[in-house]
């Protein structure tokens, strides 16, 4: 059945876990409480089974640590193999929380007045100081975290996406673990004839952290930055976004030079292959996210 713009919304919430986080018992608990959605979660264990889990919720226990990317992949298709799938999926971290019942369903709203838009994220917030860290805001300029529009980036922890586009691209590249799978499937949604929404005037609460600081964070989003470039720009723009990214890297470094050789070594890595099919968008997707404010070079 199409979906209209009164009905209730069909969601699949995609929570992953390796019970490790305390916050997950909110995370769960303020998911559940949305209003006025046909909503189902499930739960992926990501190399654990999950424990703790309200009634109501689907849990699926994975051998193994598959990764961010490929973790998600598989929830995402063990709802839709029930019936199709909602006509949504929101992918949600465990220390995440929705602050009001009606979040989730003003975030269906904005999708719905943007259908053009594949996905659409909420403006993140620290829940202690209301602060949107730079890396939450998906645009290039983060002064101003409450402006919304036409965004070519995504945070991927809190994220409204629509069925029919991430089956259409083809879902996130699992085998990037941890870190740009955002990039990559913002490039296919884009390069699909679709974009992404920024919708600040809805707000998601997770605690704020930085990443930065472990040597496995920098090596991953070193080599996850080559693999995107290999497999989705075209030829004559991958060695100008990697010389970018090398010369931003060197000069944040300068307070912080530690993170140069586990940065270097991920660049290394990617170099050597491993990205995956080569697809790359085309010119005029480029001028697109260009004119959005996202030129693929940076």
């Amino acid at each position: 059945m199409t979906p209209t713009d009164t009905a209730p919304a069909a969601v699949d919430a995609v929570v992953l876990t390796m019970n490790d986080r305390p916050e997950q018992a909110t995370a769960l608990q303020t998911l559940l409480a949305q209003e006025g959605l046909d909503l189902r979660v499930i739960v992926v264990g990501n190399g654990v089974q999950p424990e703790d889990i309200p009634a109501g919720i689907t849990t699926l226990a994975l051998p193994e640590n598959v990764g961010i990317p490929e973790g998600r992949n598989i929830g995402a298709r063990a709802l839709a193999d029930v019936d199709g799938g909602g006509e949504f999926v929101f992918f949600f971290d465990n220390d995440a929380h929705l602050p009001a019942p009606d979040t989730l369903a003003r975030l269906v709203e904005a999708a719905r007045r943007h259908p053009r838009a594949a996905w659409v994220q909420p403006r993140i917030a620290d829940p202690k100081t209301g602060v949107t860290v730079r890396r939450w805001v998906p645009r290039l300029r983060t002064a101003d975290p409450d402006r919304p529009g036409t965004v070519a980036a995504m945070a991927e922890g809190v994220l409204l996406v629509r069925r029919r586009a991430f089956d259409q691209v083809g879902g996130w590249p699992g085998h990037f673990f941890l870190y740009h799978e955002g990039f990559d499937l913002a490039l296919r949604c884009w390069d699909a004839g679709l974009t992404g929404y920024y919708a600040p005037q809805v707000v998601v609460h997770h605690p704020a952290s930085d990443p930065a600081r472990h040597a496995l964070y920098q090596r991953l989003v070193a080599r996850n930055r080559v693999w995107v470039a290999y497999r989705r720009l075209p030829a004559l723009l991958v060695p100008l976004y990697i010389a970018t990214w090398v010369a931003i890297t060197v000069l944040r470094a300068r307070r912080a030079p530690r993170t140069l050789a586990p940065w270097f070594s991920g660049l290394w890595e990617g170099l050597r292959g491993g990205h995956g099919e080569r697809r790359p968008i085309s010119w005029h997707t480029a001028w697109r996210l260009t004119r959005a404010g996202r030129p693929p070079v940076i």
